[in-house]
């Protein structure tokens, strides 16, 4: 099978959906890889480690398009990517359509383009790509939490994560203790933080005190816990997931107003519109603004902060079901893998995922699949 690799085109994002490890693998099995030249510059891959590896290295993203069978990339389709998208072929990336312009989905439906969403491929119960950029997330969102605290930022609460002998940490309250809450909880309690996790499913919060520590406060989420949460917090973090949904605005402006002045509000949840009434996406070279007193941080695409760790990750994650595609054909692969045919979005020119069917109101049909043997 022909892959390309075109070099991202949204504004700051680094991480690369290939390194060169994993195109080594798939030219070894047979496969042409078609790399855009400086694709992996920002994760400090050069575009000779992807040629002694087997890549062929091309000048413009029109020509990845035009000479691949399957896409493989990291960020949502942009508007002109998806332009560029040729009839039938197959795009596999982070997707998040739920919460993108219908406009993309109906070019997506038109050229009949199979288009797979890694944040919605299940193993085991989980979702292996979406997570590994999500643990990357959680760690993150203590670091750049505990950065907006301190006095270097104006209006801060200028306080230390861990406090010191007489003077009380941080409270770094996390709403949601998926893979996002639990590896957020893990990093501000190893930081000696005052750790405050709420989820509705109780079996995630007895995760935390079993995994993490019992000196962790789970409490179970309802809306005035929440109102609670938000109130206590130096540090809040939004940590919700929703399955090609839109996530809910579970806390409140009302709720951002009651919180401290100077609170740090980090909103995981931005790439999927973010579960904070008063977020907005921000970027990573202009990624705060204040609101209510409160400093908000809203990256869709934190691991981008640590591209070269996080394009490993992604790599981890996404580079067998890229091979089950290219060894098998898609038919083949969907029929031998329901996990990853649960993240088809788009197929022979239908809708197949019933929750952005019914975001844009569009027709919706199962996935029907034939082996091509």
């Amino acid at each position: 099978m022909r892959i390309g690799i075109p070099r991202e085109a949204h504004r700051e994002e680094k991480r690369v959906a290939l390194v060169p490890a994993g195109v080594d693998a798939l030219v070894k099995s047979g496969h042409s890889v078609f790399i855009e030249t400086n694709a992996g510059a920002d994760s400090h891959f050069t575009d000779d480690e992807y040629r002694n590896v087997g890549a062929n290295i091309v000048y413009t993203t029109e020509e990845v398009f035009q000479r691949a069978e399957m896409i493989v990339k990291v960020a949502p389709l942009t508007e002109q990517e998806t332009d560029l998208l040729q009839e039938e072929q197959i795009i596999f990336s982070f997707l998040y359509l739920a919460v993108g312009k219908k406009n993309i989905i109906e070019k997506l439906l038109k050229k009949k383009v199979s288009a797979i969403a890694y944040e919605l491929i299940e193993k085991d119960d989980q979702l292996p790509i979406l997570q590994s950029m999500s643990e990357i997330a959680g760690q993150l969102a203590i670091q750049v939490g505990e950065r907006y605290l301190g006095s270097d930022y104006p209006n801060s609460r200028g306080i230390l994560m861990g406090g010191i002998a007489g003077v009380a940490p941080a409270a770094v309250v996390i709403l949601g203790a998926g893979v996002v809450g639990f590896h957020a909880a893990r990093v501000a309690f190893a930081k000696g933080a005052h750790v405050i996790v709420l989820d509705k499913d109780l079996r995630r919060l007895k995760r935390i005190n079993t995994d993490i520590s019992h000196n962790i406060s789970t409490v179970a989420a309802n809306p005035f816990t929440i109102a609670r949460g938000a109130k206590f917090a130096d540090l809040l973090i939004g940590a919700i997931q929703m399955k090609a949904e839109k996530t809910p605005n579970l806390i409140t402006e009302a709720m951002v107003k009651t919180m401290k002045k100077g609170a740090v509000l980090v909103d995981v949840s931005i790439d999927q519109g973010g579960c904070v009434e008063t977020s907005r996406p921000t970027t990573i070279s202009d990624p705060v603004f204040v609101m209510h007193n409160v400093i908000h941080y809203c990256v869709p695409n934190m691991p981008a902060l640590v591209s070269r760790t996080a394009s490993y990750g992604l790599t981890n994650a996404s580079l067998e079901y890229v091979a089950e595609i290219a060894d098998n054909g898609l038919s083949n692969a969907l029929l031998g893998n329901s996990g990853l045919a649960k993240g088809v979005c788009t197929y022979n020119g239908f809708c197949s995922n019933e929750n952005i069917a019914e975001a844009f109101n569009i027709e919706y049909r199962r996935l029907h699949i034939f082996s091509t043997n």
